[in-house]
């Protein structure tokens, strides 16, 4: 029998090897968390060669360190602090920063706690194939292993440890290098522990380590000038402040303690909410809140304080004599500010701007009185700076020196593509070069002395208007994931390839394990040209009882994308698959999207399928959900669909099946309709390419809407709302669901008060039902487009449809407004929407075909992963509208060879100083500016434009009228792409005005 020793740990090691602290529940129980660790002496320290860990396999680290620094001849190794990482993470993703790292435990747990976007990009790069990065596990050395000494903070204990790793690996580099009898001793290289806290670094030299700033390491590198670009604004311990800085005055009010914002929020005090710019007016912008029905306005830049849009802000409301209403004039930033100096006065809030700006807030003042006012207040603190990276352009204006061969350093604005956003004051010796081109460029820091936010450059994209250059800039602008994937990735898909195929049926093969065989069906699919990412395939069939079998069949990605692999992670990440007009970044690597997953025709593929048994009224008999292997008859778009369909001639099977499912979707729309669905509107339009090969934009037209549009439509939300009884039933806490909320009715309040005095016409909001009824009487018998005009003004009054997990919102929440369903989720388009495959393996599970992955049992998890659903999903709706309005201009310069077109359009809104119209045949807006004086009246919502003489009487427009515009194409000043710009030729010509 084997003899077996049981050691004792002694007490003495337990303080060394046990970590406790205190964790609060949800519920508000503190509890106290004991976690063991286990200390080694085998955790490696990464270098190659070294004759201490030599029976490590592993290694990044070249034996030498690095010698690419002048102060540090014999080679050095980098071992950074967590500040470096959190504020300096451009510099350490740069291809031209290669020098050999050294990561810590200590530091990745820290920034981990600090910034989980940090932390997600901190690992990508340890991934990154050129970079040499070891991650040291100093926790868990026995040697390096800290425990935070009493009245030591979390911060010095972290610091004491980062300083204890470094000195460790001064002592073991030099015992991996014994001296050799009768050989000159080789010198160690150095570990450099790299820290812009300057206490940090005091400390490790008192300790006899080599510490250094980021800066002055950085100057003595190559390539110096593009990385000290890349540097974040220093902070106020790396400057000395002059005195003309130390004495300027505030411009903003400083924020309050966190503490005292979490308070006042909780007390009601202070009320949360995410700051939205206005887009017209630069001087103004509001936060939706839940205390009120409309949002709390802000106006000027002292009461938004500093506020970035998407920044999660405390505000304070005034008292309601001193509420406002908002602004009926258009204000743009660089016409108001184009005279300010990029370099800093010593007196910001006394210049000619500020007091441009008081001006303008003051001739606004008296008229906001007689419109309707809405609740009004300053923000008093920052709860979360959503700050990212901002694709931008140097403004040409604000340089001192355009001599391209200058390297000195010159303080620049960049202005954000983005109206949204302020211009952000950046220092670069590198201005000169970067004229004319996209930049990329990170918000640092907004001090309250600072009229403007500064950054620093991060990259150049390409020159303004060429079309690689513009489309990563729409990528970054709104945040799109678009790197190649990775090899972890790529492994995670089938050996096999493109010559996967459907295994033979056996009775002991996994795939076809509880899966029906419906090859033999009449299946096809009917999307738009050039679909290659198929999701859906349908089929209808008459049964012998007289009632009508319809199934729609889904590609069964879940069979390919399993849980918590690194495809899956990356899908999750990207949310969505995204569509421009000449690009698609896909959520799935090609393999499945385009072909493995892909319903193509005549090739066996597997699927999940909703077959449903109807009356010939469409009545839901039954339904049922299964697993399947189908192998669709042909693929057709929505015009061959139409073609065949209407087709006297064709009576065969495959016509017949679309005719029956046309018969069903009329009768489901119907009683939709009937149930109170709203028939919204969007502006479609279609960008008409050279050719398949060109994506040189020659025209741009409106999308036709065929019957077999709506057909698709009507099966995909009967297969939505069927699956979403399904898994709410067999999950009622964690079913991943969808809903559309009520809009509240001050939403719709001015859309109805235009149509009542302009048009006679009521709006009733009390529910959808109503709602629908009245967009079907909102009618003008002289203009047809009038009906379409006004859902798309009805549509911009709702609230954005969202993904949610059942178990975190009340029941009677889970409906879907618009399609007047109550409940409902998404599970037809698992190729490209990540909540889709979610649904795709709860459904698996309610079935009983597959047990359900932990994480989903998980109501916390569920809600994590939908948060960056719903933002993935809201993002990439975006970047395809920037990149139809993109290729909206270019095909309308190719139109007009560079010549204006004219076109009719509709007035949709009146300002003071101009008008917003929308063009329905190319489904764009547009602004007409008047730089004359012109007579507004805001209830009315008209403006006149005075006559040119006295005697004549003015010309007054009003919304919803209809108006001639010239159409021609600029560059805009903000974005630097081609933008329409539009003159109003009739009734009157804005050019002259």
């Amino acid at each position: 029998m084997v003899d077996i020793t049981i050691r004792k740990r002694p007490r003495t090691e337990a303080v060394l090897t046990q970590r406790k602290f205190f964790k609060k529940t949800a519920r508000g129980k503190v509890i106290k968390v004991l976690r063991e660790r286990y200390l080694r002496d085998d955790v490696g320290c990464g270098i190659d060669g070294c004759s201490v860990c030599h029976d490590l396999r592993d290694f990044s680290l070249p034996s030498s360190g690095s010698s690419a620094h002048a102060q540090y001849p014999n080679g050095h190794f980098v071992l950074p602090d967590t500040n470096v990482f959190l504020a300096q993470m451009d510099l350490m993703e740069s291809d031209l920063f290669n020098p050999p790292i050294i990561l810590l435990q200590t530091v990745m747990e820290e920034v981990r706690h600090r910034s989980l976007p940090l932390y997600n990009r901190l690992k990508a790069l340890i991934r990154a194939e050129d970079k040499r990065i070891w991650v040291f596990y100093n926790e868990y050395r026995s040697e390096t292993a800290v425990i935070r000494e009493e009245g030591e903070s979390p911060n010095d204990r972290n610091d004491r440890g980062i300083r204890m790793a470094t000195a460790w690996y001064k002592t073991h580099i030099s015992l991996a290098r014994p001296p050799v009898r009768g050989q000159p001793s080789r010198p160690s290289p150095t570990v450099v522990l790299l820290s812009d806290d300057v206490a940090n670094r005091q400390k490790a030299e008192k300790e006899g380590l080599v510490s250094i700033s980021v800066r002055k390491y950085v100057e003595a590198l190559q390539d110096t000038s593009k990385l000290l670009d890349l540097l974040s604004a220093p902070g106020s311990d790396e400057v000395e402040p002059t005195r003309v800085a130390s004495a300027r005055q505030a411009l903003y009010p400083d924020y309050l303690p966190m503490s005292t914002l979490g308070a006042g929020v909780k007390s009601g005090q202070l009320h949360q909410g995410h700051f939205n710019a206005n887009q017209y007016n630069y001087l103004e912008g509001n936060v939706p809140v839940a205390a009120f029905d409309k949002p709390i306005l802000l106006i000027g830049r002292e009461n938004m304080n500093r506020a970035v849009q998407g920044d999660v802000v405390a505000v304070e409301v005034f008292s309601e004599s001193e509420w406002k209403a908002p602004a009926d004039e258009v204000v743009e930033q660089e016409t108001t500010l184009r005279n300010d100096d990029a370099d800093e006065s010593e007196e910001e809030n006394d210049d000619e701007e500020a007091i441009a700006e008081r001006k303008v807030l003051q001739a606004e003042r008296a008229r906001r009185e007689a419109s309707v006012r809405q609740p009004t207040g300053r923000v008093v603190g920052i709860i979360k700076r959503n700050w990212r990276s901002y694709v931008c352009h140097i403004d040409s204006t604000s340089l001192t020196s355009s001599n391209t061969t200058s390297l000195s350093q010159q303080t620049v604005f960049a202005t954000p593509v983005s109206r949204l956003l302020p211009r952000i004051r950046l220092r670069t010796r590198q201005a000169p070069a970067l004229l004319g081109q996209k930049i990329l460029v990170t918000i640092d820091r907004w001090d309250s002395t600072s009229r403007y936010p500064e950054g620093h450059f991060v990259r150049a994209l390409g020159k303004v208007e060429s079309k690689e250059a513009e489309q990563e800039s729409l990528l970054l602008e709104f945040d799109i994931p678009y790197r190649p994937f990775g090899k972890a990735i790529l492994d995670c898909l089938p050996p096999e390839g493109d010559h996967w195929v459907v295994p033979p049926k056996t009775a002991d093969n996994p795939v076809w394990r509880d899966r029906e065989d419906l090859r033999d069906l009449i299946i096809c699919s009917i999307d738009p040209p050039g679909c290659q990412d198929i999701d859906d395939a349908l089929h209808a069939r008459t049964l012998p009882n007289g009632n009508i079998e319809a199934g729609v069949h889904i590609a069964d990605v879940s069979h390919f994308v399993h849980p918590d692999n690194p495809m899956d992670s990356e899908a999750a990440a990207r949310g969505t698959t995204v569509y421009l007009v000449d690009k698609r970044i896909d959520m799935l690597p090609a393999l499945l999207g385009t072909n493995l997953c892909s319903l193509r025709p005549h090739v066996e593929r597997l699927a999940f399928s909703v077959i449903w048994e109807l009356t010939p009224e469409a009545d839901i008999v039954n339904v049922r959900f299964t697993k399947s292997v189908i192998a669709s008859k042909s693929a057709f778009t929505y015009e061959e669909a139409q073609i065949r369909k209407d087709d006297p001639k064709l009576d065969d099977d495959l016509t017949k099946s679309i005719r029956l499912l046309n018969s069903l979707a009329q009768k489901l729309k119907a009683n939709r309709m009937a149930a109170g669905a709203l028939n919204l509107a969007s502006p479609e339009v279609k960008i008409q390419l050279d050719s398949s090969e060109s994506s040189d934009p020659i025209d741009v037209e409106q999308k036709e809407l065929r019957e077999t549009n709506s057909l698709v439509e009507e099966f995909m939300l009967l297969a939505n709302i069927s699956v979403a009884r399904k898994i709410e039933e067999a999950f009622p806490q964690t079913a991943v669901l969808r809903r559309h909320l009520p809009p509240p009715r001050s939403n719709f309040e001015k859309l109805q008060d235009i149509l009542q005095k302009r048009k006679g016409l009521t709006l009733d909001v009390s529910s959808s039902r109503a709602l629908a009824d009245s967009l079907d009487k909102c009618l003008d018998p002289n203009e047809p487009a009038f009906n379409t005009l006004v859902r798309i003004m009805a549509t911009r009054c709702m609230l954005s449809a969202e993904y949610f997990c059942s178990g975190s919102v009340a029941r009677d929440t889970f409906g879907h407004y618009g399609l007047a369903s109550s409940i409902y989720t998404h599970f037809t388009s698992p190729i490209r929407r990540y909540a889709d495959v979610l649904v795709h393996r709860q459904l698996s599970a309610a079935i009983g075909y597959s047990s359900l992955h932990a994480t989903l049992h998980s109501k916390s998890h569920v809600e994590r992963v939908l948060d960056v659903v719903n933002r993935r999903h809201r993002m990439a709706q975006m970047a395809g509208r920037a990149s139809v309005e993109f290729y909206v201009g270019l095909a309308l310069k190719s139109r007009g060879k560079g010549k204006a077109t004219t076109e009719e359009a509709f007035v949709i809104r009146t300002f003071r100083n101009g008008l917003a119209v929308y063009v329905s045949k190319l489904g764009i807006e547009g602004l007409v500016t008047f730089k004359r004086e012109t007579q507004f009246d805001p209830d009315a919502y008209t403006m006149t434009v005075p006559a040119a003489s006295p005697e004549a009487v003015g010309t007054t427009i009003a919304v919803f009228d209809k108006v001639t515009v010239e159409i021609e194409v600029e560059k805009d000043k903000n974005t630097q792409r081609g933008r329409v710009k539009m003159t109003l030729r009739s009734p009157v010509d804005s050019s002259t005005l």
